[in-house]
């Protein structure tokens, strides 16, 4: 079997050193021979980076790399007349606190892109002027330039817990990126991706012949594996998963298809994360690999400052196909940041709208990970779901209450300012979520929606939350949920299949912080 490239995002490494590829030349070729200039969109660890180096390697004609690949002739060809390639990588430009030190980060990167390629270029101050004199020398000396530039929001994204920063960031990046379109008559290519389009950092709007091709259906596989690539490429790592795993092909792939299938960025095509994919593979095991890479630090801090305690809400949301298209950052939406960090995908395609969702298994618990770990820093969480899902299970009230309450106690005093049920509510299903627990939240009925409803072999618990303020409205709200739940019918949809439906009412004093029986 090939070596999986894992952490690999250099085309010329894996293909020199026999790694497995995916072959997406087809793809990428078809947006040379289309257009000229492109952004691109996509979560982490998606195959951004690994674009934009096979563009690299496509441009300066490195025939040797593409033997067997879709686009050998056209590489072949282009061995002729290669042309330069600039590729900057914004995510290694190293640490900066303001615009004059980003600059000179940029500056610092420029330089060294110089010296390896021997041009005989002065220094500057400015680093858009060092980047129009590069283009220029590069055009004058070997003929129209390739412009690559990978993670393009990362300066600004870093900082959105400070917006002022931010947009300090902003306007440096803004005056750099603008060169690319005063130099539009000496570039052949252009191509800019990032994980968010907010604002576009005058990117979009000052280079208006940059064709965002993020939710383009033509090009909604150029990243990701669909599922006939992750059958035709992974042939021997299938066969041979499953035999570790003692389950049979169709078992396996349905069960890889449940944690790691699923993302869609234009409504049609479904895609698998590639990193997972490679990871899965490498250790035989259905774990959370995306979110133990490292989550989006832009995502996280959205999250806390605008403390958003319900993330389930925003699954199954409908929204306009314009969603992600905000052009500042203070005006985006909850579900379009969590869009763009991956953590939703377009479920459905309708006439002018998407239905947004969780694409799989591992997102889910990346989700509940990243909250219990981040937001409510809940220590030990996957041993309390654990427990809380046993005593369910055993119909263990006390011993459910006792292990949610041991959860409670550990989340820092400041994060319990003007919490509501849905904090309650939240954080239950989280760790559940977290200890790999299958629950579904809001689940509606033809009156109304229940809370969580859990679902055993032999029987279904349909949970209520109420929130009490303090001790002495703790009968009333209990009283409250049980009446809500027969009146509305919650349990009716799972009588008369011989399971045992278990109604539950949980009411949290938010005065005592913990859920009282």
């Amino acid at each position: 079997m090939q070596n999986l490239p894992i952490g690999i995002q250099n085309f010329e490494n894996i293909r020199l050193k026999n790694y497995l590829y995916v072959d997406k030349t087809k793809q990428i070729l078809n947006l040379i021979e289309k257009g000229e200039c492109y952004f691109l969109s996509r979560p982490r660890r998606f195959g951004k980076s690994l674009t934009l180096s096979t563009l690299e390697a496509m441009f300066q004609g490195k025939a040797e790399l593409f033997k067997g690949l879709y686009a050998e002739e056209w590489v072949k060809e282009q061995t002729k007349n290669p042309n330069p390639v600039i590729k900057l990588d914004m995510s290694g430009l190293g640490n900066y606190e303001n615009k004059k030190e980003l600059n000179d980060s940029i500056i610092n990167y420029l330089e060294n892109y110089i010296f390896l390629n021997d041009l005989s270029i002065s220094s500057e101050t400015d680093a858009s002027k060092m980047l129009f004199n590069i283009i220029i020398r590069l055009y004058k000396q070997f003929g129209k330039v390739v412009v690559l530039i990978d993670e393009y929001d990362k300066p600004m994204t870093d900082n959105l817990n400070n917006l002022e920063k931010a947009e300090e960031m902003r306007e440096t990046l803004s005056k750099f990126y603008i060169v690319v379109k005063n130099c539009s008559d000496y570039l052949r290519f252009v191509m800019v991706t990032g994980v968010s389009k907010f604002s576009k950092v005058g990117l979009l709007s000052g280079v208006n012949n940059l064709k965002d091709i993020s939710m383009d259906e033509k090009y909604g596989d150029i990243v990701g594996y669909t599922q006939q690539e992750l059958e035709d490429n992974f042939v021997e790592w299938i066969e041979n998963t499953s035999k570790k795993l003692s389950m049979s092909k169709k078992e396996l792939l349905d069960k890889i298809k449940e944690f790691y299938d699923g993302f869609s960025f234009d409504g049609k095509t479904r895609v698998y994360n590639p990193f997972s994919v490679l990871n899965f593979f490498d250790e035989s095991d259905f774990s959370n690999y995306w979110y133990m890479s490292g989550s989006p630090s832009f995502l996280l801090n959205y999250l806390q400052n605008h403390r958003i305690k319900n993330p389930d809400k925003y699954d199954g949301i409908t929204v306009s196909k314009t969603f992600a298209d905000k052009r500042e950052i203070e005006s985006a939406s909850v579900e379009s940041f969590l869009f763009q960090a991956g953590y939703l995908t377009i479920k459905k395609k309708l006439l002018n709208e998407f239905v947004l969702g969780y694409p799989n298994e591992e997102v889910r618990s990346s989700l509940a990970d990243m909250y219990l770990d981040d937001i409510y820093r809940v220590e030990g969480y996957t041993t309390l779901g654990n427990n809380i899902w046993k005593a369910l299970e055993d119909d263990n009230i006390e011993n459910l209450v006792k292990s949610f309450n041991l959860a409670i106690s550990g989340i820092p005093y400041e994060d319990f300012q003007n919490r509501d049920e849905y904090f309650y509510r939240s954080l239950f299903v989280m760790l559940l979520r977290g200890a790999g627990v299958i629950y579904f939240a809001e689940v509606h009925t033809f009156k109304g929606r229940s809370d969580v409803v859990i679902v055993f072999k032999n029987k279904v618990v349909v949970i209520e939350f109420k929130l009490a303020k303090n001790s002495s409205e703790v009968d009333k709200k209990r009283k409250e949920g049980e009446e809500q739940i027969k009146s509305r019918d919650y349990s009716s949809a799972y009588e008369g299949n011989n399971k045992k439906v278990i109604n539950l009412v949980l009411v949290a004093d938010d005065e005592k912080r913990r859920i009282v029986i």
